[in-house]
């Protein structure tokens, strides 16, 4: 730890309050982290089991907008350790299997570079590398042209993620596995449920998806 790391005060990626480094994420944001995954439903059924681990509040929006546009890839581990958490949690309800694959939910490769690589498909990274029985793959991807999702309303959101996403030659290696997809925050729920599609077209088991956040 260099001197500077003590005494020169950072901002909560959480909040964007005052704490002192090497800390990333201040002692109440960590808190409101803490919140066990639940079940969510949509007005149009997704075809899988959502679970959010927490509403997008202030405390998830600035976690999401800072480890995504900011590029801060330390928040990343802070991030991967919540899902950690809420996929153990999952496990010993019975809600998902031991054995799983977990499938970052898709993005365009150009916003992935920007950004200095997938966050969420880092997050995935952490994860597996921190829990048994369990492995990543990058089965899914958003083809350049389509329509940013942000820019679309509900219906159009549905109608543009039917197009959008595609299998990678890496699905290869999801045929006959057991999968949970994952995503930072969920809205509408037509990248996930278009994603769902995907896998199983590709011969997987899609378990559910598990959020930061439910918007």
């Amino acid at each position: 730890m260099e001197l500077l790391d003590v005494v020169v005060p950072r901002e909560c990626a959480g909040c964007g309050g005052a704490i002192v480094a090497p800390a990333l994420i201040c002692e109440r944001c960590q808190k409101h982290l803490r919140l066990p995954p639940r079940q969510i439903s949509r007005p149009v059924p997704l075809g899988l089991p959502v679970w959010a681990m927490g509403p997008y509040s202030d405390v998830r929006r600035h976690l999401i907008v800072s480890m995504k546009e900011r590029g801060n890839r330390a928040v990343r581990s802070h991030v991967a350790a919540v899902y950690t958490a809420g996929i153990e949690y999952l496990r010993a309800r019975g809600e998902i299997p031991e054995e799983i694959v977990l499938v970052p939910a898709p993005t365009r490769l150009n916003s992935a570079r920007a950004r200095g690589g997938d966050p969420v498909e880092q997050i995935c990274e952490k994860v597996a590398a921190s829990l048994p029985h369990m492995r990543t793959c990058t089965a899914l991807k958003v083809r350049e042209l389509a329509a940013d999702q942000s820019d679309l309303n509900a219906g159009q959101r549905w109608e543009n993620m039917r197009t959008a996403v595609h299998l990678t030659r890496a699905a290869s290696q999801v045929a006959g596995t057991r999968i949970v997809l994952v995503d930072d925050v969920v809205t509408t729920g037509a990248t996930l449920s278009a994603s769902a599609a995907r896998l199983r077209g590709a011969g997987g088991v899609v378990d559910g998806a598990i959020v930061l956040a439910e918007a």
